[in-house]
């Protein structure tokens, strides 16, 4: 039987105890700048544990330990700390990303950053909240627009070309703002704060619960091809508030590229 989403905010709820400020042990994976802490481990393993005894035969794509389990009807989608290098260092814009996909499209979503206290949380066709108030993009031009994005942190020979399209669109907007975590930043836009958004590649379990709440806000995001992002694989990702200002984005974008490099 499918959960509710008041089931599924109450399991990240209790999750997010596993978030300590200090104590965790903090290791590298496949590079110096790509960090995971024993509370990702530790957040994931009560995650998928919790989570598929409440929907028995369910599926799981998550960060860590390469969880990935693909043909189920009912997928969860799990990032246990987007904003891993954040909370490392104790920034508080950090969180914990839990989605729910049906066959494919997405069902429910819930977005939790304890230290910032903010509550992100949407059901398909129902609206978005953030701590249980609705939510809706802002009606900002993209002139006024306030620009998030990153510069590739994991594949720095993506630098230049994304040097060149956040110079290109910051020269079109108000400013750039960086958070550290697409999973807020998208939610921030979801909630009118964020207007903009751009990164090169993203992992499914970055942005999928946040898609669905920026969706449910009236909000627009897209792929390098126009597409709505995959579910199951690394996607670039643009975001806006308006879907004029997505196709603005976008024409930006394929000004400086003419494919993805990966």
């Amino acid at each position: 039987m499918i959960m509710e989403l008041e089931q599924i905010i109450t399991l990240v709820k209790e999750a997010s105890a596993l978030m300590v400020r200090g104590g965790f042990r903090v290791m590298q994976k496949d590079s110096r700048e790509n960090l995971v802490t024993s509370s990702d481990l530790a957040v994931q393993h009560f995650l998928t544990q919790r989570l598929g005894q409440r929907l028995p035969g369910s599926g799981f794509l998550c960060e860590e330990e390469d969880f990935r389990e693909l043909t189920h009807e009912y997928i969860w989608i799990i990032d246990p700390i987007d904003g891993t290098a954040n909370y490392a260092r104790g920034i508080a814009d950090c969180c914990i990303s839990v989605a729910l996909a049906r066959k494919g499209v997405l069902d429910k979503a819930v977005v939790y950053s304890p230290w910032r206290n903010e509550l992100y949380a949407a059901e398909k066709g129902k609206g978005a909240t953030c701590n249980g108030h609705p939510i809706h993009v802002s009606g900002h031009s993209f002139e006024d627009g306030l620009l998030c994005t990153a510069m590739s942190t994991y594949q720095k020979a993506y630098a230049k070309t994304c040097s060149d399209i956040i110079y290109d669109m910051y020269m079109q907007c108000n400013d750039v703002r960086r958070f550290g975590s697409a999973a807020i930043e998208l939610c921030m836009m979801a909630g009118g704060t964020i207007d903009l958004y751009f990164e090169m590649r993203l992992q499914p379990w970055d942005y999928s619960a946040a898609m669905l709440i920026l969706q449910e806000a009236g909000g627009s995001i897209c792929n390098f091809n126009a597409e709505p992002p995959s579910l199951f694989a690394p996607s670039l990702v643009l975001a806006a508030n308006a879907p004029e200002n997505l196709g603005r984005l976008l024409d930006t974008v394929h000004k400086h590229m003419k494919e993805l490099p990966y």
